[in-house]
């Protein structure tokens, strides 16, 4: 056994034999943190149990199971997954303090029904966790709850237990006996996921690590963590919104599209099967600067209220917000409509939110986002029952968009009797509910003339 003192950048995962001010690697000011770096031949993180590949196999020669996923008795996590969880995938669930991350975690791990349950806490005692499980009015005999944050301890009982899932709350409390270094450090985390890693493989074991995240919004810890495990999900959400997102940013087992949306309940999470159906208010007056539009997140459709508020800057600079939507897309739609439609809105402030708490890429909303300005900016509301779907180009002219098809029937299902859609999607749109009027347009300043005369 082999020790030295190495200096490690908290920031990149650098390694320097003495300090320095700034890392040479990243560019990152006093991240340099003293560690002991112990050499040893043997891991005793090392896990002993499973079975490996002895030689290397053609892909005629690999069998695998016909019913590769298990239902994780959650439809919205099924479908950020992919269909549900493969057997000895590692998943790491990331996301800001309080946002339900646990909670989550812990309803998934109550509601397996495959095997046994490991839970792993270093940041809750045992009765913490049962106090925030009857909350959640959930019990699972098969769910067995350890506290602590050592390593082996974790291997060492889930040997004994032999469960079908793990779950570690958090990767950032666990540490190594072979690592002279405090938990949450880069070479803590490193090597515990890289032992968790090889322990869920070879078992045949699911493993979920909720992951810490910085002031930036990134994971904490080093990059490679979210190279090594083989799904990485964003939970999202403002915590004065009920509403919760599960975004998937890294998927081996299926795509990255999907999200799944939660309602956070006295009793925990609740699916939300119809967003679109919450996230649109039921007022019952006609009001100035709203607008309905159309967004698909993979392969569902989403019905969207943008809410814009038009004023006169009351200081010397006009400003620019928007919530949930891209600031600096809104800009360039302001840019559009002073440009190319003719209003003047250089010299007033302009406020955008999409109501719900969600964010939304999706460019079909910039429709939506432009009539609510306008609507707000001339203080006329749109009619009741319209819906936009369309990209707006530089030039002024709306853009086709994809999966019109699901964002007409969409707006059938929830009653709106007229959606304004792209020209250029003329010829992808072969079938129409009988109960919605398709309108086709090409230029913002068409549908202007259509709406406000």
């Amino acid at each position: 056994m082999k020790s030295k003192t190495v200096f490690v950048c908290q920031n990149c995962g650098a390694k320097e034999p003495k300090w320095a001010g700034k890392c040479n690697t990243c560019g990152e000011w006093n991240s340099f943190v003293e560690e002991l770096e112990i050499t040893t031949k043997t891991s005793a993180a090392r896990p002993v149990t499973g079975k490996s590949v002895s030689r290397p196999l053609r892909l005629s020669e690999v069998k695998i199971n016909a019913d590769e996923r298990l239902d994780t008795g959650d439809d919205e996590l099924n479908r950020v997954l992919g269909g549900g969880v493969v057997p000895g995938s590692m998943i790491l669930l990331g996301g800001e303090p309080g946002v339900g991350k646990s909670t989550l975690a812990l309803q998934f791990a109550l509601q397996n029904r495959r095997g046994k349950v490991l839970y792993v806490s270093g940041e809750e005692s045992v009765a913490q966790i049962k106090t925030r499980a009857r909350r959640l009015e959930a019990d699972n005999e098969e769910c067995y709850f350890l506290s602590g944050n050592s390593l082996e301890a974790v291997l060492e009982h889930s040997n004994a237990l032999q469960p079908g899932l793990i779950v570690i709350d958090s990767i950032q409390t666990l540490a190594t006996e072979t690592l002279d270094a405090i938990p949450g450090s880069l070479s803590q985390i490193r090597e515990c996921t890289n032992a968790l890693l090889r322990y869920s493989k070879e078992n045949t074991i699911t493993t979920i690590l909720i992951g810490h995240i910085t002031k930036d919004g990134q994971l904490a810890g080093p990059k490679i963590l979210e190279h090594m495990v083989d799904t990485v999900l964003q939970f999202e959400g403002d915590q004065q919104h009920v509403y919760r997102i599960l975004r998937s940013v890294k998927n081996r087992f299926g795509s990255t599209s999907e999200i799944g949306i939660y309602e956070m309940a006295p009793t925990g999470l609740r699916q939300v099967a119809n967003p679109s159906g919450l996230l649109l208010s039921n007022h019952g007056q006609d009001l100035s600067g709203i607008a309905v539009a159309a967004t698909v997140e993979g392969v569902r459709p989403i019905l969207l209220e943008a809410q814009a508020l038009v004023s006169t800057a009351a200081y010397g600079t006009p400003q620019r917000s928007a919530t949930g939507f891209d600031t600096r897309r809104l800009n360039m739609l302001l840019a559009v409509l002073e440009k190319r439609v003719g209003f003047r809105l250089a010299a007033k402030d302009v406020f955008l939110n999409i109501a719900g708490g969600i964010r939304v890429n999706d460019p079909a909303l910039d429709l939506g986002v432009v009539m609510a300005v306008l609507s707000s900016n001339i203080d006329a509301p749109i009619p009741r029952g319209v819906l936009f779907a369309g990209e707006v180009g530089l030039s002024g002219e709306i853009r086709a968009v994809s999966r019109i098809e699901q964002r007409v029937f969409e707006a059938d299902k929830l009653g709106f009797k007229q959606v304004y859609v792209p020209d250029g999607n003329r010829k992808g749109l072969n079938k129409t509910p009988p109960r919605v009027e398709v309108a086709f347009v090409s230029k913002i300043t068409d549908l202007c003339r259509t709406l406000f005369g």
